[in-house]
């Protein structure tokens, strides 16, 4: 009587499992490219909650000023000069673009757009992020 010892999987075998890695895959990658949208969401918004503080406390100790901030990338002036902020807030949800770049206006932005991160009215000291609109909710990414 002759054993049949068997050292290798069959192609069918092979391919069966490979089926099935791929069923998984189209899975769960959808759900990881999902994650990565919301991080970048709360990242920023974490970001901007990080400078309205650090504006409103300026603003309590300077005596109901506001800082001298500038148009430009990462200019925020006496906010990072002296301490208030440790670097420059990156607004992650416009992604590639000019993440750190502020821009002087009186509105939040009416769209997705990737020129500027941050907006800041020297009016009143508000400050929204780029491509977020008043409510603090990003726009749809085109």
């Amino acid at each position: 009587m002759a054993v049949n010892m068997r050292g290798a999987f069959t192609l069918v075998e092979i391919l069966i499992v490979v089926v099935i890695i791929g069923i998984l895959a189209a899975i769960t990658v959808p759900q990881f490219a999902s994650a990565t949208t919301q991080a970048q969401h709360i990242a920023t918004f974490d970001q901007l909650r990080k400078v309205r503080s650090s504006l409103s406390l300026y603003y309590l100790q300077a005596g109901g000023r506001y800082p001298d901030i500038t148009a430009g990338d990462g200019t925020w002036g006496q906010l990072l000069s002296l301490s208030y902020m440790r670097e420059a807030p990156v607004n992650f949800w416009i992604g590639t673009g000019h993440p750190k770049v502020i821009t002087l206006a009186s509105s939040p932005d009416a769209g997705f757009q990737a020129a500027h991160g941050w907006i800041f009215n020297p009016a009143n000291g508000y400050v929204w992020a780029g491509s977020f609109n008043g409510l603090d909710e990003p726009f749809a990414r085109p």
